[in-house]
């Protein structure tokens, strides 16, 4: 058996694979150092899953498969996946922003599996500039912490109180 039986992945690319893994991990480090409940393993996988399910469907006949159908499922399941880590307590919904970073994650696989590996790192980065940059604002610019936003971060630290 020779050694490139045992690392050939065709049809996939591990540069593929290497992408969604790394455009995951970066969004799931930032999620994770917060305590959110998507982290490192759950971003990762998302990205991977969505780029695995795609680049299946991209190698099918096409007469016979319509990627924007899978596509379209692939947001649908999504979907139910971000709405479990939402919670409503209290009159206040919490874990919409998780949500939200669970649908970009499946958007980024998407562009992976497109073959646009340096857009995606590039989008993730983004992504993370926008949940990071926006915290350090919200901390600097006192209006941006008002209203629902102020009764989350109490909620949130009373739950955490609570826990110790």
């Amino acid at each position: 058996m020779n050694l490139s039986m045992l690392v050939d992945i065709y049809p996939y690319t591990w540069h593929a694979i290497g992408s969604s893994i790394f455009c995951g991990a970066i969004i799931g480090l930032e999620r994770q150092i917060k305590g959110k409940p998507v982290g490192i393993r759950t971003a990762s996988l998302i990205t991977l899953g969505t780029y695995l399910y795609l680049a299946t469907v991209f190698l099918l006949d096409s007469s016979h498969v319509d990627p924007s159908r899978v596509i379209g499922q692939v947001i649908t399941g999504i979907g139910f996946l971000g709405a479990g880590v939402m919670l409503a307590k209290e009159g206040i919904v919490v874990g919409v922003t998780s949500a939200a970073t669970i649908w970009v994650l499946a958007s980024v696989g998407v562009v992976i599996a497109t073959d646009h590996l340096l857009v995606a790192i590039k989008l993730s980065i983004l992504v993370v500039v926008i949940l990071y940059g926006v915290d350090m604002l919200e901390e600097h610019v006192k209006s941006l912490g008002r209203g629902v936003h102020a009764h989350v971060k109490r909620y949130s630290s009373r739950i955490k109180n609570d826990r110790l």
